[in-house]
């Protein structure tokens, strides 16, 4: 991770948004977050940084074009899978659920 700040970080997050249910909006955004931080921990930045350190401003470029290929999502979603919680879209059946059985209620 860019710095090795990752000790320093702090994670303030965010979600009220009227036109959604709280619980979704926070869910969403709390799953997001997790996957930035998985994305900036997979990122190859020992080599980015000997690239930038030689100078080889072309080699930088290419290497981060390249990890826009990675398999982020395919890390994601085994770690998903190791936590027992719904892979990819899955989630929005729970949310789906959750507005059912309990939002509606309130209603």
């Amino acid at each position: 991770m860019h710095g090795d700040f990752l000790s320093r970080v702090h994670i303030g997050l965010d979600y009220f948004d009227a036109s959604i249910n709280r619980m979704a909006a926070w869910m969403i955004g709390g799953w997001n977050m997790l996957r930035a931080l998985l994305l900036a921990l997979l990122e190859p930045i020992d080599q980015l940084r000997r690239l930038e350190l030689a100078g080889d401003t072309t080699g930088r470029l290419a290497l981060l074009e390249e990890t826009k290929g990675l398999p982020f999502g395919a890390v994601w979603d085994y770690y998903c899978l190791r936590q027992g919680v719904p892979v990819g879209y899955a989630f929005m059946d729970a949310i789906r659920d959750y507005e059912r059985r309990v939002l509606a209620e309130r209603g």
